[in-house]
């Protein structure tokens, strides 16, 4: 075995086993950090699995958070496979926002849902798309870092949107930061609203039907990106954008594509919050979703679906956590974060500390199923021999 392979790990270690690990170990850690402060790290795993997935509005809020986290995470993957660190999905998802909500302004009045909500997903991914463009072209033409120019262009998207908000969107005589209604027709249907047309009784909740959007584009995002031409150029650049080059496939082109895409996905949060919940656009709208993102798409290994089970993580431990301040005594919210960090360092930031391990442990266990070469045949028949002579 070369040593190239031998340091290769199977793709369901890669995707499951080592996630799974990497959980158990934040678990353990955050059990402990809980014992310390007096607490049952028993009675607080169950109450943060009960509050996300023991009722049927948990769920509901727990698949709300978790689409928008799928956006976020999938804006990160993408850029990631074309060799760039997006850091600005916070403020992609802000021009998202900003564009399904304009699109609602000028058009919800006149026209139906079936033609408007269209227009605002349409919105929302093109303004994502121009916002994150933009560092792209300067990476790609100038040289610009990309980590520098998405931060910085996160300040300027809050910056604009506060300005838009306070003297352009706002209605008159409303002293809060924030845009006028949307029409009824730029509303996003609630999951409780069309279960309740099938007859299924369901809670109120901001889930809505971006769930599915969310799920279409990770099934797209996979097809993109390993079934299809464009997806397998734009991860060649990522991967060795020289031999890529030399292939005759065009480096700044894909640094544009992806940078593109990722915008676009990220820009999705909107659909999520300002049309499926708020019916407004809000300052705050977005709340860290874009900076999650990275975590998610870290312990979701950069792939669509380990992204869409890291995403219910997070939505569980955001859903969980706030149950658990409500249930607990003493266990204030800043426990919750902290709890919530400890997971997101062990499995995010420190994803690669046990792959040596497993890895060792892979190919050890390898070694004991190989059956006997052929190489060692004679030797084992020429040994009787050998000592009878």
């Amino acid at each position: 075995m070369s040593g190239a392979a031998s340091n290769e790990l199977p793709r369901w270690i890669d995707l499951v086993l080592l996630p799974a690990v990497n959980l158990t170990v934040a678990l353990l850690v955050a059990g402990i950090v809980v014992l310390l402060v007096g607490q049952s790290p028993v009675q607080v795993l169950t109450l943060l699995i009960k509050g996300a997935f023991g009722s049927r509005i948990g769920v509901s809020y727990t698949f709300y958070y978790a689409t928008t986290f799928v956006f976020t995470g999938l804006a990160v993957a993408v850029a990631f496979h074309g060799g760039l660190f997006n850091i600005g999905g916070e403020g992609q998802a802000m021009l998202g926002g900003l564009g399904a909500s304009l699109a609602a302004l000028a058009l919800g009045e006149h026209l139906p849902s079936w033609a408007m909500l269209p227009i605002m997903v349409a919105a929302a991914a093109l303004f994502g798309m121009a916002w994150a463009a933009v560092p792209a072209v300067l990476q790609a033409y100038r040289g610009s870092h990309i980590v520098i120019t998405t931060i910085m262009f996160n300040f300027i998207a809050s910056a604009l949107l506060a300005y838009l908000l306070v003297d352009v969107l706002k209605a008159p005589g409303n002293m809060t930061v924030e845009s006028r209604s949307f029409a009824p027709s730029a509303h996003m249907p609630g999951v409780h609203e069309v279960l309740a047309g099938w007859g299924i009784e369901w809670p109120r909740s901001p889930l809505n039907l971006s769930v599915l959007l969310a799920a279409a584009c990770a099934l797209g995002v996979y097809l993109m990106l390993w079934r299809s031409r464009p997806g397998y150029a734009l991860r060649a650049v990522g991967h060795a954008p020289d031999a890529a080059h030399y292939a005759g496939i065009r480096p700044r082109a894909q640094v544009v594509m992806s940078m593109a895409l990722s915008g676009a996905l990220a820009g999705l949060v909107g659909i999520n919050e300002v049309a499926g919940v708020h019916g407004r656009l809000l300052l705050e709208f977005v709340a860290g979703a874009g900076f999650a993102g990275i975590a998610v798409s870290l312990i979701g290994r950069n792939h669509p679906v380990g992204i869409v089970l890291a995403a219910l993580l997070f939505g569980a431990l955001y859903q969980g956590g706030a149950e658990l301040a409500f249930e607990i005594s003493g266990f204030s919210r800043d426990m919750v974060f902290t709890l919530q960090g400890l997971i997101v360092l062990f499995s995010g930031a420190m994803a690669q500390v046990a792959a040596p391990t497993l890895a060792r442990l892979w190919f050890a266990l390898q070694r004991r199923r190989r059956p006997a070469t052929a190489t060692d045949e004679p030797m084992q028949e020429k040994a009787p021999e050998a000592a009878g002579g």
